[in-house]
């Protein structure tokens, strides 16, 4: 029971950080208006749906993770956007997150991952409806479908601006 308990604090705590992450791209600070420059600013087209993809897919995966419920799917969801976030935002400042690096997205994701191979526990709806997928099962449904929804997201709408120095090279390159 305390590993079910145990279980239960993580996909609580990983669940509420997502559903306030989603609620603050929603309704905090610069709104989804806001949201929506900050992404697009990242290099994502359709700026706008992607907030408001993030906020759905924020507060859904938190949603479920708090009652335990498709819990790889969930923690499918939340790989995703750390991994979106890891690779767009904060990769190039580094390890840590006062220096706005991916410490935080990896620990996420991490947990994220280790959660799905463990299970949600006893005290959630997987296991009361007998659904709960676990072990090297639970961890491959998370990687894989988070692999394949952030290649795919970045394939149809990322397209980072180019950088004055890379423009300047080019230019100079071809004359």
């Amino acid at each position: 029971m305390d590993a079910d308990v145990a279980l239960l604090l993580v996909r609580v705590v990983i669940g509420v950080t997502m559903i306030a992450h989603g609620v603050n791209h929603w309704v905090g600070g610069g709104r989804i208006e806001g949201t929506a420059g900050w992404f697009g600013g990242l290099g994502l087209r359709r700026a706008k749906f992607q907030a408001w993809m993030s906020v759905v897919t924020e507060i859904g995966a938190g949603t479920l993770l708090v009652a335990g419920l498709l819990t790889p799917l969930a923690c499918a969801a939340v790989l995703s956007v750390m991994l979106v976030a890891g690779l767009l935002a904060h990769r190039r400042n580094g390890f840590f997150v006062f220096k706005d690096g991916y410490e935080y997205v990896l620990v996420l994701s991490v947990v994220s991952l280790a959660t799905a191979m463990l299970g949600p526990g006893r005290l959630s709806v997987d296991a009361a409806a007998g659904t709960d997928v676990t072990g090297w099962a639970g961890g491959g449904i998370a990687l894989g479908v988070a692999v394949v929804a952030t290649s795919g997201l970045l394939a149809t709408f990322w397209r980072p601006r180019r950088r004055a120095a890379d423009t300047t090279a080019d230019t100079t390159a071809g004359s």
